[in-house]
């Protein structure tokens, strides 16, 4: 079979404007990035008549899922069967890309196009994110140089610079001195985990946006108060400037030439996992059915979603899919990786109770419908295929295997009727936890509820933060906790279903902008390194401008 980048270059595509006639945008409302991409601009009170389904998967493994395999599968299976689909994704980092999970724009013949060009700049999002991030890092420190007026505590900055790349150099440094600034130690985020992305991914507007900028929390001042970007002379306005063109939604298109909008992309272990409020909202405004992702397994991206996402959007999905692959099942019971093409049916049986905890908890905690979609594999037997339906069946869902990767929109065809068939029934979602619950007790029914934890372990540091942001009245926000995406746990060496574990925080950290409390648990760092053996190894450039070796 031809590699993802060759089924890629050798599609054709559309031009960009006939995708956009498919859900009914005109030339004023694009800005064209050549002749396969685009800028999209909507009124600002479009009406969200769409039905809005959420793609999330069981805790990944290295055997891969393939949950945006599978979204795009399922647009492109909508459409085969005559509904009006559009997807919502997220953009890819450079970080993954050059790193070792690879891109983000599918697999086989369920992928979004320009491939390439997708996984690398885009539209530039990203690079305007990290540069707006950075404009204030800039600002503040010279602040801080040129007087100090805010008496800023330098001791306490919150506020880190970023880029798109794993670069472990980078997660301690050292900046400032010998006449270039006060001296002090911090460290870089991927440009994925920083709050500039997190603010714009939701941001419903310009003016929301200015406003989330404007109330990023840089640091203390010497009383202990808190300092916003507000302060900071310039700060918001020109940032908002560098966002300008970043705002606004990006539209390609499936190799099946679906409309696909893709738009930021928070990573969902360390961020809150979703692309943009106004991409979903466009998808839910222009299409009958807006399928999108959240990032990672359900405890992560999914919770995000749902008690993160939909409470700032105003919205909820009429179901969710659950993402899942015989061999990730296996693994998850315990099963060694190089034994996963034979038949393994007591490792089936052990690994399965970890999509059970997440289809319970759509189910009994979010009150969602759920579909399961099982990514075949041709090593995947009869035995092991009947034992997943039946086994789902048992937990009130139903199971559906998917050709996508190998025949597109056709090996869509039956999730996509399973999907519309679950968006039909009458659902009210409920959240995890209340806002107006203390910030402890949020992070412990997210650990109780969602993982499974018997409780949380909080360090000195954390509840003197918690307290901190409890007593400046900043504690009814919701709470992001930034951990592995292995386990449903916080150590990445417990698969399965685990039990009697605690979930151990180690810090906390207010992002007054986005909106939202992180909770930092494990050993989970805010700025990846690369592996052994990264993909950046295997990608180049012919000398026909032909680039290889992407994924």
């Amino acid at each position: 079979m031809l590699s993802d980048i060759e089924i890629a270059e050798s599609a054709t595509l559309c031009d960009i404007r006939e995708v956009a006639q498919k859900l009914g945008l005109t030339e004023n409302e694009l800005e064209l990035y050549g002749k396969y991409k685009a800028k999209i601009s909507l009124p600002k009170n479009a009406e969200r008549k769409g039905k809005l389904v959420l793609v999330t998967a069981i805790n990944p493994t290295s055997s891969g899922e393939g949950k945006t395999t599978v979204s795009i599968g399922l647009a492109d299976g909508l459409s085969k069967i005559g509904k009006k689909a559009c997807l919502a994704l997220r953009e890819p980092s450079l970080g993954p890309v050059f790193g070792i999970k690879g891109g983000a724009a599918g697999g086989g013949y369920a992928q979004v196009v320009p491939m390439s060009e997708i996984n690398l700049h885009f539209t530039g999002d990203l690079h305007a994110i990290t540069a707006a991030n950075n404009l204030l890092c800039a600002l503040l420190d010279n602040h801080i140089f040129r007087g100090n007026a805010l008496n800023i505590d330098t001791d306490n900055i919150y506020f880190h610079r970023c880029m798109d790349m794993n670069e472990r150099q980078l997660i301690n440094v050292t900046v400032g001195g010998k006449g270039r600034g006060v001296e002090r130690e911090d460290h870089f985020d991927i440009t994925a985990a920083s709050e500039v992305m997190a603010v714009l991914c939701l941001a419903t507007d310009i003016d929301d946006l200015k406003k989330r900028l404007g109330n990023i929390i840089v640091g203390l001042n010497k009383d202990g108060d808190y300092v916003r970007a507000k302060e900071i002379p310039g700060a918001v306005g020109s940032m908002a400037v560098l966002l300008k063109d970043a705002m606004k939604p990006n539209l390609v298109q499936t190799l099946e030439h679906t409309p696909a909008i893709i738009h930021g992309g928070p990573f969902a272990n360390i961020a809150h996992g979703c692309n943009s409020v106004q991409a979903t909202y466009a998808a839910m405004s222009l299409a009958d059915y807006a399928i999108t992702e959240a990032g990672f397994g359900a405890d992560l991206g999914a919770e995000k979603f749902l008690d993160t996402k939909c409470r700032a959007a105003g919205i909820e999905p009429n179901c969710v899919v659950i993402v899942a692959t015989v061999k990730a099942l296996k693994l998850h019971g315990g099963a060694a990786k190089e034994t996963l093409a034979e038949e393994n049916l007591e490792a089936l049986e052990k690994g399965i109770p970890n999509l059970f905890k997440h289809i319970e908890n759509i189910k009994n905690v979010y009150k969602k419908p759920v579909v399961v979609a099982m990514n075949r594999f041709f090593t995947d037997t009869k035995a092991e295929t009947d034992f997943v339906i039946e086994a789902v069946k048992k937990v009130g869902s139903v199971a559906v295997f998917t050709d996508v990767f190998l025949k597109g929109g056709e090996g869509g065809k039956e999730l996509a009727e399973e999907v519309v068939k679950a968006c039909e029934l009458p659902s009210k979602m409920e959240y995890a936890y209340e806002l107006d619950e203390s910030v402890e007790a949020k992070i412990e029914k997210i650990a109780k509820r969602i993982y499974g934890a018997d409780g949380v372990e909080l360090s000195d540091e954390a509840k003197a933060k918690i307290a901190a942001i409890e007593a400046k009245g900043c504690g009814n926000l919701p709470v992001i906790i930034a951990k592995t995406q292995y386990s449903l746990s916080d150590n990445a060496e417990l698969l399965g279903r685990p039990s009697g574990f605690t979930i151990s925080v180690r810090d906390i950290v207010l992002k007054g902008g986005a909106g939202f409390i992180v909770a930092i648990a494990g050993k989970i760092m805010l700025m990846p390194g690369l592996g052994a053996h990264p993909a950046a190894e295997k990608i180049d450039l012919l000398s026909d401008g032909t680039i290889v070796g992407l994924s």
